[in-house]
């Protein structure tokens, strides 16, 4: 069998959700734990996972098990990590274990990104939506393991 470039990226593409799905082991956040990645020019230069901004407590929800409004989403922790370094994101693919959600697909358009790699959607498809209008591709992989 010959290797094609679809498989070889296939492959990759792969890898870096299983590296998203090991980070968003990471969160403190009991109801849902999201990692991310973002990869530029095949350099990962930045991750995140959801959680508390910095010198908060690390505790994600409330009394009744809410998600506090201050937790940022994963996307959004790899994104600012990005506008502190001297890289940007233009251009780059941004491999995320839960799809975007409408809020954070315009910090991801915004940031540049081109590409979007997920494996679980979110229940609201309205991101993924606004993505795709705003020419950002994107494209499902459940199967990690495969």
């Amino acid at each position: 069998m010959i290797n094609t470039k679809d498989d070889k990226q296939i492959r990759y593409d792969k890898t870096y959700l299983k590296m998203a799905k090991v980070w968003a082991e990471l969160s403190h956040c009991k109801r849902k734990k999201v990692g991310a990645i973002i990869v530029k020019n095949n350099m990962i230069i930045s991750d995140g996972f959801n959680g508390t901004p910095s010198g908060f407590d690390n505790c994600c929800e409330d009394e009744e098990g809410k998600t506090l409004w201050y937790v940022l989403h994963a996307e959004a922790n790899a994104i600012t990590k990005v506008a502190k370094s001297t890289h940007d994101a233009k251009g780059a693919t941004l491999y995320i274990t839960l799809s975007p959600c409408k809020e954070c697909s315009k910090l991801v358009h915004q940031a540049g990104i081109k590409r979007v790699v997920y494996i679980n959607q979110y229940k609201d498809d309205s991101g993924l939506h606004f993505l795709r209008e705003a020419g950002v591709e994107v494209q499902q992989i459940e199967d990690i393991n495969e």
